[in-house]
């Protein structure tokens, strides 16, 4: 079964991708470059807020997972240039990164998702095994952040629809809304696929995704914050992509005890 999970995983985001360059593709040939005024009508400014806000957590993610800072630098300016092209050919490599053993595992999501210290060395971690970019909690900083970035939206929301109406207008649907539709709900896809992976009950999850798909980044940022809020002050605050924080939390102590007794072994 999760081998299936993860064929499946890797042929749908390969899949994703290659739609959306496509669709990149035609609609510059249709439609010109999209840099210019008369694309930037209210409706589409509010969603090209909603698109950037939901790819913070798709940015720090890239941030946390990659060992050197050049080049989680270098995805995410990818990110924020190409969206969810870049995001589905991040999450396909991470997926082509598993080793035999871990693609084996029914969890085997906690290996894409989270870092791990023998992927870049022991010495990564303290003593405690925890890395030592990540191993104090910014639990309260993200809080802040994830709330502000959804009641942003929120804001944009209202206004935008206080000062210009409904959405759903047949003139407000040009290729270039339409494009940043496709790569908009790509993106939700992949946070989709977090937030199955989190919830412990078919239930929640198809409650939460369908929030994800009627409001975007605003149900991205409140599901990210509520479950920042869950986590205690002191827990390193990568604990909220795994769908279980202490059994994430105890791999981490059991390999770094692992490599902390290995280097002493050596030591002596």
């Amino acid at each position: 079964m999760a081998n299936a999970w993860l064929v499946g995983l890797k042929g749908l985001f390969t899949v994703l991708g290659s739609v959306m360059v496509a669709t990149l593709i035609f609609t510059i040939c249709t439609d010109g470059l999209p840099f210019r005024k008369d694309l930037l009508t209210p409706w589409m400014v509010a969603t090209l807020v909603d698109f950037y806000i939901n790819v913070v957590p798709l940015a720090a993610w890239v941030l946390y997972r990659e060992s050197s800072w050049l080049c989680a630098i270098l995805w995410i300016i990818l990110l924020v240039c190409f969206g969810s092209i870049t995001t589905c050919a991040y999450i396909v490599m991470r997926f082509l990164k598993l080793t035999s053993s871990q693609e084996s595992l029914q969890d085997f999501m906690y290996f894409v998702l989270l870092r791990h210290p023998d992927e870049y060395g022991c010495k990564t971690l303290d003593k405690d095994g925890m890395e030592q970019k990540w191993k104090h909690s910014y639990v309260w900083t993200f809080r802040i952040l994830f709330s502000a970035l959804g009641f942003l939206m929120l804001g944009t929301l209202i206004y935008t629809l206080l000062s210009d109406g409904s959405p759903f207008r047949e003139e407000l649907f040009t290729p270039w809304m339409k494009a940043t539709l496709i790569d908009f709900y790509i993106n939700v896809v992949a946070l989709s696929v977090w937030v199955n992976y989190k919830e412990s009950s078919w239930i929640s999850s198809i409650f939460w995704i369908i929030l994800l798909i009627s409001f975007g980044s605003i149900t991205t940022c409140f599901f990210i914050a509520w479950k920042l809020f869950q986590l205690n002050l002191e827990d390193p605050v990568y604990l909220v992509l795994s769908n279980c924080g202490n059994r994430a939390e105890n791999r981490y102590k059991f390999v770094g005890k692992r490599c902390n007794t290995g280097l002493d072994e050596q030591g002596s």
